[in-house]
Protein backbone atom coordinates (compact mmCIF):
# COMPACT_ATOMS: atom_id res chain seq x y z
CA UNK A 1 0.00 0.00 0.00
CA UNK A 2 0.85 3.56 -0.81
CA UNK A 3 3.12 5.42 2.03
CA UNK A 4 0.79 8.52 1.95
CA UNK A 5 -2.66 6.08 1.61
CA UNK A 6 -1.16 4.08 5.28
CA UNK A 7 -0.16 7.53 6.94
CA UNK A 8 -3.65 8.68 5.96
CA UNK A 9 -5.55 5.75 7.52
CA UNK A 10 -3.34 5.90 10.45
CA UNK A 11 -4.21 9.63 11.00
CA UNK A 12 -8.16 8.83 10.43
CA UNK A 13 -7.53 5.99 13.29
CA UNK A 14 -5.72 7.84 15.83
CA UNK A 15 -8.22 11.42 15.29
CA UNK A 16 -10.87 9.29 15.77
CA UNK A 17 -9.84 7.98 18.92
CA UNK A 18 -8.78 10.97 20.08
CA UNK A 19 -11.75 12.81 19.20
CA UNK A 20 -13.88 10.30 21.12
CA UNK A 21 -12.30 11.76 24.33
CA UNK A 22 -15.98 13.73 24.89
CA UNK A 23 -14.63 16.44 27.61
CA UNK A 24 -18.43 16.38 29.13
CA UNK A 25 -19.30 13.12 29.52
CA UNK A 26 -15.86 12.43 31.36
CA UNK A 27 -15.56 15.30 33.68
CA UNK A 28 -19.76 14.58 34.58
CA UNK A 29 -18.79 11.14 35.24
CA UNK A 30 -15.41 11.90 37.62
CA UNK A 31 -16.99 15.01 39.27
CA UNK A 32 -20.79 13.19 39.63
CA UNK A 33 -20.57 9.85 39.04
CA UNK A 34 -23.45 10.06 36.29
CA UNK A 35 -24.10 9.93 32.54
CA UNK A 36 -24.24 13.84 31.28
CA UNK A 37 -26.44 11.97 28.06
CA UNK A 38 -28.98 11.38 30.88
CA UNK A 39 -29.40 15.14 32.67
CA UNK A 40 -30.64 18.78 31.47
CA UNK A 41 -30.87 18.29 27.29
CA UNK A 42 -28.69 15.31 27.45
CA UNK A 43 -25.95 16.21 24.73
CA UNK A 44 -22.59 15.49 25.84
CA UNK A 45 -20.82 19.44 24.84
CA UNK A 46 -19.52 22.49 27.17
CA UNK A 47 -23.32 23.74 27.13
CA UNK A 48 -24.72 21.27 29.19
CA UNK A 49 -21.36 20.71 31.01
CA UNK A 50 -22.34 24.08 32.39
CA UNK A 51 -25.90 23.44 32.94
CA UNK A 52 -24.78 20.54 34.80
CA UNK A 53 -21.48 21.43 36.49
CA UNK A 54 -21.70 25.32 36.42
CA UNK A 55 -18.94 27.80 34.53
CA UNK A 56 -16.20 25.44 36.03
CA UNK A 57 -17.75 22.32 33.95
CA UNK A 58 -18.11 24.31 30.97
CA UNK A 59 -14.75 25.49 31.16
CA UNK A 60 -13.14 22.44 31.57
CA UNK A 61 -15.28 20.27 29.08
CA UNK A 62 -14.04 23.09 26.30
CA UNK A 63 -10.50 22.98 27.60
CA UNK A 64 -10.54 18.94 27.40
CA UNK A 65 -12.20 18.77 23.73
CA UNK A 66 -9.87 21.61 22.33
CA UNK A 67 -6.85 20.42 23.95
CA UNK A 68 -7.22 16.78 22.53
CA UNK A 69 -7.96 18.59 18.97
CA UNK A 70 -4.47 20.51 19.24
CA UNK A 71 -2.83 17.16 19.92
CA UNK A 72 -4.25 15.09 17.53
CA UNK A 73 -3.64 17.80 15.00
CA UNK A 74 0.20 18.69 16.24
CA UNK A 75 0.88 15.03 15.86
CA UNK A 76 -0.76 15.19 12.25
CA UNK A 77 1.33 18.29 11.98
CA UNK A 78 4.85 16.85 12.90
CA UNK A 79 4.48 13.29 11.10
CA UNK A 80 3.39 14.32 8.16
CA UNK A 81 5.37 17.97 7.73
CA UNK A 82 2.21 19.94 8.24
CA UNK A 83 0.56 18.34 4.89
CA UNK A 84 -2.47 20.04 4.67
CA UNK A 85 -4.46 16.94 3.59
CA UNK A 86 -3.00 14.86 6.89
CA UNK A 87 -4.79 17.80 8.86
CA UNK A 88 -8.00 17.74 6.85
CA UNK A 89 -7.94 13.96 7.65
CA UNK A 90 -7.57 14.57 11.35
CA UNK A 91 -9.77 17.36 11.39
CA UNK A 92 -12.89 15.34 9.61
CA UNK A 93 -12.15 11.99 12.03
CA UNK A 94 -11.58 14.41 14.95
CA UNK A 95 -15.50 15.49 14.16
CA UNK A 96 -16.65 12.00 14.01
CA UNK A 97 -15.09 10.65 16.68
CA UNK A 98 -16.33 13.62 18.60
CA UNK A 99 -19.90 13.09 17.35
CA UNK A 100 -19.91 9.48 17.56
CA UNK A 101 -17.00 7.96 20.05
CA UNK A 102 -17.52 4.16 19.84
CA UNK A 103 -17.13 3.36 23.70
CA UNK A 104 -20.27 6.17 24.33
CA UNK A 105 -22.01 3.99 22.05
CA UNK A 106 -21.92 6.66 19.12
CA UNK A 107 -23.70 9.44 21.60
CA UNK A 108 -21.21 12.11 21.64
CA UNK A 109 -21.55 15.82 21.53
CA UNK A 110 -21.88 18.22 18.90
CA UNK A 111 -18.82 19.23 17.78
CA UNK A 112 -19.33 23.18 17.68
CA UNK A 113 -15.76 23.35 20.02
CA UNK A 114 -13.87 20.41 17.82
CA UNK A 115 -14.42 22.91 14.84
CA UNK A 116 -13.70 26.14 16.40
CA UNK A 117 -10.33 24.90 18.06
CA UNK A 118 -9.45 23.27 14.64
CA UNK A 119 -9.85 26.50 12.84
CA UNK A 120 -7.87 28.25 15.58
CA UNK A 121 -4.92 25.76 15.06
CA UNK A 122 -4.81 25.80 11.61
CA UNK A 123 -4.85 29.79 11.52
CA UNK A 124 -5.71 31.49 15.31
CA UNK A 125 -6.65 35.06 12.97
CA UNK A 126 -10.10 32.63 11.68
CA UNK A 127 -11.05 32.81 15.27
CA UNK A 128 -10.37 36.33 15.82
CA UNK A 129 -12.30 37.41 12.67
CA UNK A 130 -15.16 35.34 13.87
CA UNK A 131 -15.56 36.31 17.21
CA UNK A 132 -14.90 40.21 15.54
CA UNK A 133 -18.10 39.16 13.73
CA UNK A 134 -19.92 37.31 15.75
CA UNK A 135 -19.84 40.68 18.06
CA UNK A 136 -20.99 43.10 15.45
CA UNK A 137 -24.14 40.41 14.42
CA UNK A 138 -24.44 39.63 17.83
CA UNK A 139 -25.26 43.24 18.65
CA UNK A 140 -26.95 43.51 15.45
CA UNK A 141 -29.59 40.27 16.01
CA UNK A 142 -29.65 40.07 19.91
CA UNK A 143 -29.53 36.15 19.55
CA UNK A 144 -26.38 34.30 20.34
CA UNK A 145 -26.92 31.40 18.90
CA UNK A 146 -27.90 32.41 15.63
CA UNK A 147 -25.09 35.37 15.77
CA UNK A 148 -22.65 32.58 16.38
CA UNK A 149 -23.77 30.12 13.73
CA UNK A 150 -23.63 32.92 11.47
CA UNK A 151 -20.49 33.94 12.66
CA UNK A 152 -18.97 30.59 12.40
CA UNK A 153 -19.54 31.08 8.40
CA UNK A 154 -16.94 33.32 8.57
CA UNK A 155 -14.22 30.54 9.30
CA UNK A 156 -14.22 28.37 5.68
CA UNK A 157 -13.26 31.80 4.34
CA UNK A 158 -10.83 33.33 6.28
CA UNK A 159 -9.31 29.60 6.08
CA UNK A 160 -9.31 29.82 2.19
CA UNK A 161 -7.90 33.58 1.94
CA UNK A 162 -5.16 33.57 4.85
CA UNK A 163 -4.17 29.69 3.85
CA UNK A 164 -4.50 30.10 0.23
CA UNK A 165 -6.19 27.10 0.57
CA UNK A 166 -9.44 25.56 -1.32
CA UNK A 167 -9.12 22.23 0.28
CA UNK A 168 -9.98 23.61 4.05
CA UNK A 169 -12.81 26.47 1.88
CA UNK A 170 -14.83 22.63 1.25
CA UNK A 171 -13.45 20.67 4.37
CA UNK A 172 -14.83 23.15 6.80
CA UNK A 173 -17.76 24.20 4.71
CA UNK A 174 -19.09 20.80 4.51
CA UNK A 175 -18.47 20.25 8.04
CA UNK A 176 -20.03 23.57 9.23
CA UNK A 177 -23.47 22.13 7.09
CA UNK A 178 -22.91 18.64 8.94
CA UNK A 179 -22.88 20.18 12.50
CA UNK A 180 -25.66 22.24 11.87
CA UNK A 181 -27.81 19.75 10.41
CA UNK A 182 -26.40 17.93 13.84
CA UNK A 183 -27.69 20.92 15.79
CA UNK A 184 -31.19 21.82 14.00
CA UNK A 185 -32.19 17.47 15.10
Amino acid sequence: MHTEAVEFIVVALYSYLIGGVTGAYYLVKLFLGKDIRQLESGNAGATNAGRVLGKKGFLLTIAVDAGKVWIALAITSFWTDGSEAALIVSFLFLIIGHLYPLQLGFRGGKGIVVYLAAALFINPYSILIMGGTMGVLYAILHRYTLAGFLSILTIPVTLTILENSLLYFVSFTVVFAFLAAVHHK
